[in-house]
């Protein structure tokens, strides 16, 4: 049994870069099985087509920029920023339907987003926040990781971090976190669900105790705030056990967005407001998160071909942990099926 969702929710907003990886040389993607080629203008301003020549079907992400036009590589038809080709090799006329597609774009909060459905729809105003991520009082690490899985099944795992036991064991898991009861609320119409974990007296795991520097048992309180289809946020909050003061507040970025059936884009993002001055901290904090991130990916792509194997008719087993990742299902088939 193939376990790939093919059904994507196309009329909504996905983060194709973060802000960094978008400049003067084109950045290819794939999104929602949508070949794109992105790039900036000489003022800046983020520009989105489709990543193949009308021609030969050539990758413009693998060719050049002509000042703002992309100059294919194979023979040259060169087409500006709306996608309209401009010149062709060989002669004057321009053939009428030499353009390709155009997609709107949007750059907030160090993330470029996407638009693959009907143009007109397109709101920007819609696109859920995460202003920690370009805050100049905020220290960032991010990174990009291709899973070979489900985009579902990404989203399954952020959010029940119950697995941090188990899988992060010694990183960023600790028993308490698969022992702690969770709450969850969920607001279908919006689209959003939260995951609350309240670790009042636990075992503080070294990604902690490594970047705050408290010793002993924390107080660990982490709140899941989910806004489908693809921003992931957790509001980590880390204080010693059985005390107001101190409070290390951590931002838990994630932007999940489905490439092509079978396959997700696992931008992550990690976000403090201590030790901002610490060059250490934060190359601790980078390093040990892109550890964290690629033992959910190997955990993910070796899911995804274990589910491949699987004969129909298979019935998984859910229970309480459960309920915020169901509740996310339900919303995203909704999402995929309006």
């Amino acid at each position: 049994m193939t376990n790939h969702t093919d059904r994507f929710a196309r009329n909504q907003w996905y983060v194709a870069a973060w802000s960094s990886e978008v400049g003067r040389e084109l950045l290819g993607r794939t999104i929602l099985g949508e070949p794109i080629a992105f790039y900036r203008t000489e003022a800046g301003e983020p520009i989105a087509l489709a990543d193949r020549c009308v021609h030969r079907r050539f990758p413009l992400s693998a060719s050049g920029l002509d000042g703002d036009r992309v100059v294919c590589g194979y023979h040259g038809f060169t087409y500006d920023t709306t996608g309209t080709c401009v010149y062709v090799p060989g002669q004057k006329r321009v053939p009428r339907t030499a353009r390709v597609s155009s997609y709107p774009v949007a750059e907030i909060d160090a993330m470029v987003w996407v638009w693959i459905g009907d143009p007109e729809l397109a709101d920007a105003g819609t696109i859920p926040r995460a202003p920690h991520l370009a805050d100049d009082s905020w220290v960032t690490v991010q990174g990009m990781e291709p899973i070979d899985a489900d985009y579902g099944l990404l989203v399954d795992n952020l959010m029940d971090l119950s697995h941090e036991t188990y899988l992060h064991g010694g990183y960023i898991g600790t028993p308490e976190v698969a022992e702690t009861p969770i709450t969850t609320e969920v607001d279908e119409t919006a689209g959003i669900v939260r995951v609350s974990r309240h670790m009042l007296d636990a075992e503080c795991p070294p990604f902690y105790a490594r970047s705050t520097g408290i010793e002993g048992r924390i107080q660990r309180l982490q709140d899941i705030e989910y806004h489908a289809p693809c921003l992931y946020l957790l509001h980590s909050r880390i204080s010693p056990a059985g005390a107001d003061a101190p409070v290390f507040r951590t931002e838990i970025t994630y932007a999940i967005t489905p490439s092509a059936p079978g396959k997700v884009y696992d931008f992550w993002a990690v976000s403090r407001n201590f030790a901002v001055d610490d060059d250490d901290v934060t190359t601790f904090l980078r390093d040990f998160n892109h550890t964290v991130v690629m033992q959910d990916v190997d955990a993910l792509n070796l899911l995804q071909r274990t589910l491949d194997t699987e004969p129909d008719g298979y019935q998984e087993l859910s229970i309480n942990i459960d309920t915020g990742g169901l509740a996310a299902r339900r919303i995203l088939g909704k999402l995929a099926d309006g």
